[in-house]
């Protein structure tokens, strides 16, 4: 994750993934001038500017055509290591995913993977450190993008993907399952890999290394630094 800025936004301004409202920043005042309405999308700081490069700047141009609520949903667009990474805000990446399936230019028809990051140390201005992460494959065009929804611990909640990519089902039940993201709307949201009534979510940052009890068979794993070494 890229390290914030030092210097704290504007108050008028608004955060980097906020819209600009007004001319000058005024609030609070009998504004006739209709300066007050204007609104401009600010760029987030973390996207990278175009030209992205390859089939990446025809991806986004054709999704922004075929997706009016672009600017709305669509808040950093990253390019890192040959990858195009779009950050979604969680309410709209159903609707999106839909677009990128359906659309004749884009046809990104199959769902490769649902997983997740924990940034446990992200920085005070990231306080979303859950990230719920799709790729996505066109087979059409042999084209490949990856999207990311942000969540706060507190809140994990995300729209699940399933009525759109069915392959999405056993997908998010091992995610809620690792880290502990809710999908919204799952036929089935279980654990797929731990036991129903575990306790806590293995690969969050915070979750304990070795000595947890091992169900069923009496037994408990050493902490890593007590583990036997093999050369």
């Amino acid at each position: 994750m890229s390290e914030g800025s030092a210097t704290a936004p504007d108050a008028n301004q608004g955060t980097p993934a906020e819209p600009q409202k007004g001319m000058f920043g005024v609030h609070g005042s009998g504004d006739t001038s209709g300066f007050g309405g204007l609104v401009r999308h600010r760029e987030d700081p973390h996207s990278t500017p175009r030209p992205y490069g390859g089939y990446f700047d025809e991806v986004s141009d054709a999704l922004e055509e075929a997706y009016p609520a672009f600017n709305d949903a669509i808040y950093r667009v990253v390019v890192d290591r040959g990858e195009l990474t779009l950050y979604i805000e969680r309410d709209r990446i159903r609707e999106v995913c839909q677009v990128l399936r359906d659309d004749p230019a884009l046809r990104f028809e199959l769902l490769s993977s649902v997983s997740a990051v924990d940034y446990l140390d992200a920085a005070p201005d990231e306080p979303k450190r859950l990230h719920s992460v799709y790729h996505l494959t066109s087979m059409t065009f042999r084209r490949r993008i990856r999207l990311e929804v942000e969540v706060p611990v507190d809140d994990p909640h995300v729209p699940s993907v399933t009525s759109v990519y069915p392959t999405a089902d056993w997908q998010e039940r091992e995610t809620w399952d690792m880290f502990g993201i809710i999908f919204d709307g799952h036929p089935a949201l279980t654990r797929i890999l731990m036991p129903d009534d575990w306790d806590g979510h293995p690969q969050r940052k915070d979750y304990p290394l070795g000595g947890v009890p091992v169900e069923y068979k009496g037994a408990e794993i050493p902490p890593p630094d007590t583990r036997r070494a093999y050369k």
